[in-house]
């Protein structure tokens, strides 16, 4: 155990020294200098310190107020030593933060058992200290073991739901991707642009409520057919609502509104302008620009500027036109997209 002593008496602080100093386990420093007692004290942190009331530099009080306006020293043992039994300096001195006193003349054993106890109560607290970073660690890597799971459990649903209308998977990852980066470019903080980039994965959850002969049909839909398609939204709400997590409450929200336009014409709710949540407005742009910039069965992909060309025309139509702005900003990331290899979408 460190122990500092202050005290400008050099005789005195000898004699504490050299008592302090039988003790095996304690390692001692001693200053004469309460300026000097402070340097060493901003850098280096004692399990108990001692100081004197009466010094010339500063007093004891003084001392005691500096220490404990120092972060690692809330909590540290400081033993006032003083001659002086006036009721007012115990007071200020217990004001300022002293944890005990002794009286001068004092008692060499009365000394060592004051100290002995004191140092008992500091390793205690470094014990529980170091015993709570420890479960702090361990609910840390708990807290990371639930949330790469529930990644990994979020995306193979995902995919699930991508494969049975056709596609590999690809098409949620990029989605994801660029959900994240536009509302990155849009403004919203980490933990926004995180829950979106694992929500919108399940935009189209409510597709597994539509049959697959309606869902994979060649050519054109008929009015009724159209309609089933369009209800995958209210499906999705009908799948993910009332969730306890912040990412299935926002993936219900995504399901539920990336269809909506906004200008009101969109299909969902009907909603229109900032009526449509901020995720739905955002996963609206990435999907519809992926789906431009893939080849399906029946059309061809448009190369990235003519689908930057066709968001930005019916920016203030289909889309919020600070989502496509920000589409626009993230535009060197989003082509990187387009230029990487595929991938496992799992591994996101």
């Amino acid at each position: 155990m460190q122990i500092c002593v202050i005290e400008d008496n050099r005789m005195t602080m000898n004699v504490i020294k050299a008592l302090l100093q039988r003790v095996k386990s304690y390692s001692v420093e001693a200053f004469t200098d309460p300026k000097e007692a402070k340097a060493r004290c901003d850098t280096t942190i004692f399990d108990i310190v001692l100081v004197d009331y009466q010094m010339a530099e500063m007093n004891g009080v003084e001392c005691v107020t500096h220490l404990r306006n120092l972060t690692d020293y809330q909590h540290v043992p400081i033993i006032m030593l003083t001659a002086d039994s006036d009721r007012d300096l115990r007071v200020a001195a217990v004001s300022a933060g002293a944890t005990d006193f002794l009286s001068k003349p004092f008692d060499t054993e009365e000394l060592r058992l004051r100290v002995k106890n004191l140092l008992s109560l500091r390793q205690a607290q470094l014990s529980l200290a170091d015993r709570a970073r420890h479960l702090d660690q361990e609910i840390a890597q708990a807290t990371r073991t639930i949330i790469e799971r529930e990644q990994e459990l979020i995306w193979r649903l995902a995919l699930a739901i991508e494969t049975r209308d056709g596609n590999t998977g690809e098409h949620i990852s990029r989605v994801a991707t660029i959900s994240k980066l536009v509302a990155r470019y849009f403004g919203m903080d980490q933990a926004f642009c995180r829950t979106l980039y694992l929500a919108a994965p399940l935009h189209d959850t409510g597709k597994i409520g539509i049959p697959d002969a309606v869902l994979n049909k060649e050519g054109q839909l008929t009015e009724e057919e159209t309609a089933l398609v369009q209800s995958h939204t209210d499906i999705g709400r009908r799948i993910l609502e009332g969730g306890d997590s912040a990412l299935i409450n926002m993936a219900c929200e995504v399901a539920m509104t990336h269809h909506e336009k906004w200008d009101g014409s969109g299909y969902g709710q009907g909603l229109k302008g900032d009526d449509i949540p901020i995720s739905g407005r955002i996963v609206a742009v990435a999907d519809v620009f992926d789906a431009l910039c893939t080849e399906r069965p029946y059309k061809a992909a448009l190369a990235i500027d003519d689908a930057y060309a066709e968001i930005q025309r019916l920016s203030g139509i289909h889309f919020d036109p600070e989502c496509v702005m920000a589409l626009v900003a993230a535009k060197p990331e989003i082509e990187a997209v387009y230029a990487a290899p595929s991938r496992d979408v799992t591994a996101a």
